[in-house]
């Protein structure tokens, strides 16, 4: 990755995808209206649309469609099946990587066949409870952004943590407990970029902290040494590459007391505003964050759909 542009966009018209119809959606819109600056900065036209739902439009001679939808339907695999049927490239996974890497229950299976670090979990249905005992972590398997996890560290909180879950979700993923510090590693080409450590000020990273200013410090690079930083990069490259992904992620990991990294999650789409921790990491190599929409961009271009 350099920052030296290589023109790929100039004169290319450019659908920008964003908002969607999920919780995410003023994230989205945010992410939106600052990829659709960089890429008028690299020569792009532009056309920037708001989508609410499966009936919307692409512009006829669209070269590429930027999808900055984060969650439900951008990221799950929904918009990918559209754009594919339409025949209209697009920016991120495909419909396959992003269902898989979406579903944290398909993530776990595969994060086990490929040996990744994770939490021990297990599945609950309706009237089921828990064997893994408290502290524990209860969240719905198809969200994005700690949508509705809960963790549990008394009995008298299960029942109300499970209700919320099974009002998202059939089925309610469980975990066990990692107390440990939070970071995140952004994957670009098959490069993992610096670590970037999450130190909420309250709680654990939530949707609320994640997204409401002041709520969470941020370290880039994390605050750890040498070995212990490849230990989580190698970790979260298997993880991308357990679920097959081909162009960019960035991979949620917890480390705990002694220096053991366990994944949590992989988001195939996630938050491009100019203060995101995607770009983030990127500024730390060097990668302003044009360059970065540009590599997104090129790399997305180069990975063949199915027909």
């Amino acid at each position: 990755m350099n920052q030296k542009h290589s023109g790929i966009l100039r004169g290319k018209k450019v659908a920008l995808l964003m908002g969607g119809p999920g919780k995410e959606r003023p994230v989205s819109l945010n992410s939106g209206a600052a990829v659709a600056r960089a890429l008028r900065q690299l020569g792009a036209e532009v056309v920037e649309i708001d989508v609410a739902g499966r009936n919307f439009s692409i512009p006829e001679k669209t070269d590429l469609a930027f999808n900055m939808i984060h969650g439900t339907f951008g990221e799950d695999g929904e918009l990918q099946a559209i754009l594919d049927n339409l025949g209209v490239p697009y920016t991120g996974e495909g419909e396959a990587g992003s269902r898989l890497a979406f579903d944290k229950i398909a993530s776990k299976r595969k994060f086990d066949e490929a040996s990744v670090p994770n939490a021990r979990w297990e599945i609950l249905g309706r009237g089921e409870k828990p064997s893994i005992p408290l502290p524990l972590v209860a969240k719905p398997p198809r969200e994005g952004s700690s949508v509705g996890v809960h963790i549990v560290l008394k009995p008298e909180e299960l029942d109300a943590a499970l209700e919320d879950c099974f009002a998202r979700d059939s089925e309610v993923l469980i975990e066990e407990f990692v107390n440990g510090r939070e970071l995140t590693v952004g994957i670009v080409g098959g490069v993992a970029l610096p670590v970037v450590e999450i130190v909420p000020k309250v709680d654990f990273y939530s949707y609320e902290n994640k997204y409401t200013k002041g709520n969470s410090d941020y370290f880039c690079p994390a605050r750890l040494d040498e070995a212990t930083t490849h230990s989580i990069q190698a970790a979260a490259l298997a993880a991308h590459r357990s679920l097959g992904l081909e162009v960019y992620s960035r991979v949620d990991v917890l480390l705990d007391a002694a220096n053991k990294p366990f994944v949590l999650e992989v988001n195939t789409i996630p938050g491009m505003t100019e203060t995101s921790l995607l770009p983030k990491a990127a500024g730390v190599l060097g990668l302003d964050f044009a360059s970065l929409c540009e590599e997104i961009a090129e790399l997305s271009l180069s990975v063949k759909r199915r027909p």
